[in-house]
């Protein structure tokens, strides 16, 4: 008992500088100190301050089961409800995603906010990879789920307060993998992540960041890290203060750990640590990042993973500047977040291995590592001197030692356990693909030691000269005819707000125009498919551009005569070129892309509703094989595929043999040009498919040659382009999107 007291008491000095509070929010308010309201804690960090929490479970001796909460996600706590991600309606046609809130003390459900999945590849068994972040200044909550739907909630009634498409609005990649970024609330802003191809200069995949003002969903900064990464990837930043200035400390596709100023999106240094993604969220202890991976290393790419904790100071690229502290390679930390506790660093490798390492040195406490199992999906958590840990198929109770753990308790479960354990109000939530447990203390009273004051940046009254300039909304998308409000804010240099600025000078490039107020004015509708970039300028200081696609309304058509991928498509001109085909131009799908051969892109609002779109096709063979290809509507695909020689509408890739899909044979060969046309019409409790599929330059045909119900509608949706270049090319011209009539 007296060592268990020496480590407590260790403890509580030994974090109290580890980042920013994620529980202070940006009015003052401070939140219960018994709410967990992101996915690592009130801190980030995987700690609790409570007491009296339990030291053994046995099954059947929980508080309460609910297998309605089962799930992949972490689940958080704000204002004493449970919030988490789960699967709805799994293994049905109603198949999709929705936000549960739940009675923390018994595991009711309160209330669901449900969405579709559609036009990704990712499997129904990712559902929940992400967890939703709390805010409490509002009592919101936010959600980046699959297929980019990024939401803001009310908490109290789980109505949805506004939404984004980020698929079809920032070209945010949703693969198979379902890897989904975990946002973050700082201040008045929602931060996330993930790969996306956009448009224009952003149409080269990138790890990117967007802040947006959580209040209304409107874009405030955008950053691109490295292009082209080799992942996608979900770790998770962390908020702390860097050289006297707030940062976010986060893993990146590019296989770098990156500081961001939260308020600007500026870049305030690089680590390169590996030649692919990082998953693991770092941590930031008394100015020291640790973190893991488990990719090839950056500087010895023979060998595979690392645990590596490096100085977290300087600007640009501090890889090679004496940054390191210690590294420890070959260790695959791919998953799981490390834990700080009392100068020591505990971290989970992919196998289950639980190691104890020596913050200062590197060196390893423990003789062996401690076994928790065979597989780690989940992060571990401390609170009350005891370390709880959710292996995939057991639950493990520990205490910290001299030699490094010791067992307290082990629970073997069904169901893979993904998800990490919380500590939230005296209980342990715990939760498995099967089912949700809390496990607790029935006699427990509120307790807890204080949260450690929050590190601070240094007074911004020092430095009130004005070094960088914001111009926001970053991106927006608007129709033609129409006006716009841009505002400027002033930061110095780091990225702390300075009183408004008063003689802001606003710049366009590109179509419409700006008044001194930063009233934009876009150009009328004869001008077509047109972009702009709005910049401003504050006592010399020069804005990032903040860029407009401007588009008409319905009806649209591009036969691509200009010779140019129209500007304003997302997802578009990395993936395609512009070539002569059969003596007109024509857009060419390209086989060179690499992991772009196989993907969608978008022209529009995903507002828009009830409308047709048609496009002339083409497919190249190569080798025997020639390639899929078809248009989006509202949602939902028609794929005309070359090698099943079948004609398929369907919305949710992975899931046609049950969500929704309709497949027909149909006959076709490459190097002939084909006539797409697809139109999607609600109706009812319904949306209604037709597509039409002719040799071009024939008559078009009275009859749709498929149709198709989806009793589940996608009601609203982008038109877009389909494609899988992957064996050959693939030809596209006179694309037109129309209103029904």
């Amino acid at each position: 008992m007296m060592l268990r007291v020496a480590f407590r008491l260790c403890f509580s000095l030994a974090v109290s500088l580890i980042g920013v509070s994620l529980c202070v929010a940006a009015d003052g308010k401070k939140a219960d100190p018994h709410d967990w309201p992101n996915w690592r804690g009130p801190e980030g960090t995987g700690v609790s301050r409570e007491k009296n929490l339990p030291d053994s479970w046995t099954l059947g001796g929980e508080l309460w089961k609910s297998e309605a909460l089962g799930s992949r996600s972490t689940p958080i706590v704000l204002n004493g409800k449970l919030y988490t991600v789960c699967r709805y309606e799994p293994e049905t046609t109603k198949e999709g995603e929705k936000v549960v809130c739940a009675d923390i003390n018994t595991g009711k459900i309160l209330w669901e906010n449900v969405h579709n999945i559609f036009l990704t590849d990712s499997p129904a068994e990712r559902v929940g990879w992400s967890s939703v972040v709390g805010d409490p200044a509002t009592g919101h909550i936010f959600l980046q789920g699959l297929c980019g739907v990024c939401k803001c909630i009310d908490g109290e009634t789980g109505k949805t307060i506004w939404e984004r498409s980020l698929m079809e609005e920032y070209g945010i990649l949703s693969t198979y993998g379902g890897r989904t970024n975990f946002p973050i609330v700082f201040e008045d802003l929602l931060i996330l992540s993930g790969v996306m191809t956009g448009w224009d200069e952003y149409a080269v995949p990138a790890h990117r960041y967007v802040a947006f003002n959580k209040a209304t969903g409107e874009a405030v900064w955008i950053q691109s890290t490295k292009l082209r990464p080799e992942d996608t990837t979900y770790s998770t930043p962390f908020v702390t203060v860097i050289d006297g200035q707030a940062a976010i400390v986060t893993g990146a596709g590019d296989g770098s750990v990156y500081a961001i100023q939260p308020r600007t999106g500026k870049i305030i240094f690089r680590y390169d640590a590996s030649t692919r993604g990082i998953n693991t969220p770092p941590i930031v202890v008394n100015g020291v990042v640790y973190c893991g991976h488990a990719e090839q290393m950056f500087k010895n790419q023979a060998v595979l993973g690392a645990v590596f904790a490096f100085k977290a100071t300087g600007e640009g690229d501090i890889t090679d500047k004496k940054s390191l502290v210690w590294e420890l390679p070959a260790r695959t930390i791919g998953r799981s977040a490390p834990l700080f506790i009392d100068g020591r660093v505990y971290y989970v490798d992919d196998g289950g291995k639980l190691y104890v390492i020596d913050a200062k040195t590197g060196k390893e406490i423990t003789k062996r590592p401690y076994s928790l199992g065979r597989i780690m999906f989940s992060s571990i958590v401390y609170g009350d001197g005891k370390i709880y840990a959710s292996e995939y198929g057991k639950f493990h109770i520990l205490q910290p030692s001299a030699g490094g753990v010791t067992k307290l308790s082990e629970e073997r479960l069904e169901g893979e356990l993904i998800g990490s354990p919380i500590i939230s109000h005296g209980k342990v939530f715990i939760t498995t693909l099967e089912a949700m447990y809390c496990i607790g203390n029935k006699d427990w009273k509120p307790a807890a030691d204080p949260i450690p004051p929050a590190p601070q940046e240094v007074d911004a009254k020092s430095d009130q000269k004005v070094a960088q300039v914001q111009v926001s909304p970053v991106e927006l998308l608007m129709t033609s005819a129409k006006d716009a409000a841009f505002s400027v804010t002033a930061f110095n240099a780091k990225g702390q707000r300075l009183a408004a600025p008063k003689d802001a000078k606003f710049s366009v490039e590109g179509a419409g125009s700006i008044d001194d107020a930063g009233k934009y004015s876009a150009p009328k509708s004869d001008a077509g498919h047109v972009a702009a970039k709005i910049a401003a300028e504050v006592e010399g200081i020069k804005s990032p551009v903040a860029r407009v696609r401007i588009l008409p309304p319905l009806p649209w058509k591009f036969d691509i005569s200009d010779k140019q991928v129209p500007i304003t498509w997302i997802g578009a001109r990395n993936r395609h070129q512009v070539r002569e085909v059969d003596g007109d131009s024509a857009l060419v799908k390209i086989t060179t892309i690499p992991k772009g051969t196989r993907s969608q892109l978008w022209m529009g609002q995903p507002e828009l509703h009830d409308y047709t779109i048609q496009a002339d096709y083409k497919s190249d063979i190569k080798n025997g094989k020639f390639g899929d290809m078809g248009l989006v509507n509202q949602r939902y695909t028609l794929a005309l595929m070359g090698a099943k020689q079948q004609l398929q509408v369907r919305s949710w890739v992975s899931r046609v043999e049950l969500r929704f899909a309709k497949t027909i044979k149909f006959a076709w060969e490459p190097n002939k040009s084909y006539t797409l046309k697809f139109q999607s019409e609600n109706k009812d409790d319904r949306v209604i498919l037709r597509g039409k599929v002719w040799p071009k330059g024939e008559s078009e045909p009275s009859d749709w040659t498929i149709e198709a119900a989806d009793l589940t509608p996608n009601k609203n949706g982008s038109p877009g382009l389909f494609g899988n270049a992957s064996d050959a090319e693939i030809f596209i011209d006179n694309i037109s999107v129309t209103p029904n009539k």
